[in-house]
């Protein structure tokens, strides 16, 4: 078996355990019961959307790029309150954010060509909640052929486009919708 090296920088800070973003925002920025050491919660309060990889907010929703991707494409979609349960949530939040993941999957169908999806979330730090008191659906577009969800050999992982372009593409067709 040959051993391929891919560049990926952006994955350096996952691997360290950095806790990254630790922008200063004032305490009255966060929505009440935003935790200042969540990124979600920190996105949710800053306006600076492309630094923060934020492609859509609605009034009970935010969307952000994953910093560090499972596969290209592969978005994160929150409530805009701190909350880490479903029962913790709104009606209209619940549909909310459920109508934004149908929206963001057609989007990345039209736009990425994806073949299919996984869609889901972590409740709980035992279940894998990078995040546990912040809810946060993933959607990770897939191909025919792609390793990159869980890989099971070599443990690499294959992102052939750069965030910030991702970024661009997404915030123009959602702009233009």
């Amino acid at each position: 078996m040959s051993h391929e090296q891919l560049w990926a920088p952006w994955r350096l800070g996952y691997i360290k355990g950095d806790k990254t973003e630790s922008v200063a925002l004032p305490r009255h920025a966060l929505l009440p019961g935003g935790d200042p050491a969540c990124f979600l919660c920190r996105a949710v309060a800053d306006d600076r959307d492309r630094e923060n990889l934020v492609v859509l907010r609605t009034s009970y929703t935010v969307t952000l790029l994953n910093r560090y991707p499972y596969n290209n494409g592969h978005l994160l979609v929150a409530p805009l309150g701190h909350q880490a349960r479903m029962d913790e949530l709104t009606e209209p939040t619940h549909l909310n954010a459920m109508q934004v993941v149908t929206r963001l999957i057609g989007l990345l169908e039209r736009l990425m060509n994806s073949e299919g999806f996984n869609v889901g979330l972590n409740l709980g730090r035992v279940a894998g909640a990078g995040v546990p008191g912040h809810l946060h659906w993933h959607i990770v577009p897939r191909w025919s052929g792609d390793t990159n969800f869980m890989p099971v050999m070599a443990g690499v992982d294959v992102i052939p486009q750069s965030l910030e372009a991702l970024w661009d593409i997404l915030h123009e067709e959602l702009r233009k919708s």
